[in-house]
């Protein structure tokens, strides 16, 4: 179990640094939200233009970007 939990931490973290990464880079956000889209989509997970939207507006909140 010990071992699982390091995994899903390590995963955790992962994807906060990818979420990082992709917000903070020098792109517009337009682009930015269309490759979020994309890879969303490449794991199955189809999102709407204002679902999309409204999930960058929550990491951005959480990253404390705004």
């Amino acid at each position: 179990m010990r071992g699982l939990s390091i995994l899903a931490a390590f995963l955790g973290g992962a994807a906060v640094g990818a979420a990082c990464g992709v917000l903070f880079a020098p792109e517009k956000g337009t682009d930015t939200r269309t490759k979020i889209a994309e890879a969303l989509r490449k794991r199955g997970i189809k999102l709407n233009k204002a679902e999309i939207d409204s999930l960058a507006d929550d990491i951005a909140e959480e990253l404390g970007a705004e």
